[in-house]
């Protein structure tokens, strides 16, 4: 559809030309007085508004004032014989898009006409995104209602409106990255950007300028300034994931930002004063890090104000159903498919399962199902046999070994023999074993770094 112009002059000639001008571009529709051009504005919104200033009765003022209290706002411009350039300031001050001089370029008009309707369905496409991205990251739109979630919830809903730093604690696939979001929205800081860094992800040698920046020059192949991700989320926050990932340097740098509030390039001897809120993630532990001289004491106090442990999956077992049936209607709509429905046997096996990979896990089984199942009742006999083996490998946590202190089980212990038996049944290969345990190949390969003893006698490892 044409968009709708409404244009207001006490001049006939002048309403009569400027939609014949108009008409083949817009629907247009004509007033020769404020009255009318109310009158109008009810039965039909326009989406622009073109308006002369001097009128009998009300002038072309109070025109502009009704139009802006419709909703949507039309774009609105106006027309002077008068140069009046403090009445024209006036008109801009209450929300017109722009001012012309009579007699009026009729390409003039056609231009801001175009230009101002761009812009409004630029504002209405960001507002409409802005909400769609509240929503998404309302601590309200968590699927979920176990005690450890609600729990979690809480924590993130007492921290948000503070300005102190946060650890998020928990396994890979919990959703970390998330909950930091959450945060962001629901603090003082969510029309900041928020900008999130996965240190993992990143060679050390590139990390640290990525965080602060370089001037040109500063290392071999620094051919201009760049700006690092600290100043570019002044005013947010700075999600760094995986934070246990970073090198003694960088340690030292991220150390003295949190003393200082500031920053320096590569190459720099300059302080940046930032603004920012700092939100850090790991599912290592930090502390036995510290311990065994990885990670440093003073940094790990510092980065740990309000540490919030994320809940695994297997903690949330009430969840489960929500977020199978959330998902399976998701990845359902998203793909404009028919939405496959779990038999309770199907649900049942899926409810009892560990999910060792957690929401990441949880999500990719959705998408799978949705996908290649759509429109179909599924039941247990057709799911992958490996859900109907909750004791199997996996993240979750099995009484393997009992620590020397008695009453509580040692977790390295867990974690280190749940390794093994995953290449043991693998036969050594180290994309399957990842496979068996539920977490990403990379994760596997740092878990062997720090324990070299469990591939000893392993065949070679692809």
């Amino acid at each position: 559809m044409k968009p709708t112009v409404l244009i207001v002059d006490d001049e006939k000639h002048t309403r009569d030309g400027l939609r014949a001008a108009l008409e083949d571009k817009y629907e247009t529709f004509v007033a020769k007085d404020a009255a009318e051009a109310a009158r109008l504005m009810q039965d039909v919104p326009p989406d622009a508004v073109l308006t002369d200033l001097r009128m009998a009765g009300e002038d072309g003022l109070a025109v502009i004032d009704r139009a802006l209290k419709l909703s949507p706002q039309p774009v609105c411009l106006m027309m002077t014989a008068y140069g009046d350039v403090e009445t024209a300031v006036q008109a801009m001050s209450r929300g017109a898009y722009w001012f012309m001089q009579k007699p009026v370029d009729l390409r003039q008009v056609e231009l801001l006409l175009e230009r101002g309707l761009k812009a409004r369905a630029t504002e209405k496409e960001v507002a409409v995104l802005k909400t769609r991205l509240d929503r998404k990251f309302s601590l309200g739109e968590v699927v979920g209602s176990s005690a450890a979630l609600q729990h979690a919830i809480e924590q993130v809903r007492s921290v948000a409106t503070s300005n102190a730093t946060v650890l998020l604690l928990g396994e890979t696939g919990t959703g970390k990255e998330l909950f930091a979001q959450m945060i962001h929205q629901a603090s003082n800081r969510a029309k900041g950007p928020f900008m999130a860094v996965h240190c993992a992800a990143i060679p050390a040698n590139l990390l640290e300028s990525e965080l602060f920046g370089h001037e040109k020059g500063s290392f071999t192949g620094a051919n201009e300034r760049r700006v690092g991700r600290f100043e570019s989320a002044d005013g947010g926050t700075l999600f760094l994931d995986e934070i246990g990932e970073i090198d003694a340097t960088t340690q030292i740098k991220l150390l003295r930002f949190l003393e200082t509030r500031s920053v320096e390039r590569l190459g720099s001897h300059k302080p940046i004063a930032l603004d920012l809120r700092l939100v850090c993630a790991t599912n290592r532990d930090l502390l036995q890090m510290v311990k065994e001289g990885k990670f440093r004491e003073d940094l790990y106090y510092r980065l740990s104000v309000v540490p919030l442990r994320m809940p695994p999956l297997r903690e949330r077992q009430d969840d489960i159903p929500l977020l199978l049936a959330h998902y399976l209607k998701r990845f359902a709509a998203e793909n404009h498919l028919a939405e496959v429905r779990l038999a309770p046997d199907a649900l049942g096996v899926l409810a009892r399962y560990p999910w060792p990979g957690n929401i990441r896990e949880l999500r990719n089984t959705c998408e799978n199902l949705a996908v290649l199942r759509a429109g179909k009742v599924l039941t247990a006999a057709e799911l992958d046999p490996r859900y109907a083996q909750p004791t199997n490998l996996g993240g979750a946590v099995r009484p393997v070994l009992p620590a020397a202190s008695g009453g509580m089980f040692d977790k390295e212990q867990n974690e280190k023999e749940l390794l093994k038996q995953a290449l043991a049944s693998a036969a050594g290969n180290r994309t399957k074993a990842a496979e068996l345990l539920g977490i990403s190949r990379r994760t596997l390969h740092r878990k062997l770094l720090q324990w070299p003893e469990l591939e000893v006698g392993q065949a070679p490892h692809a």
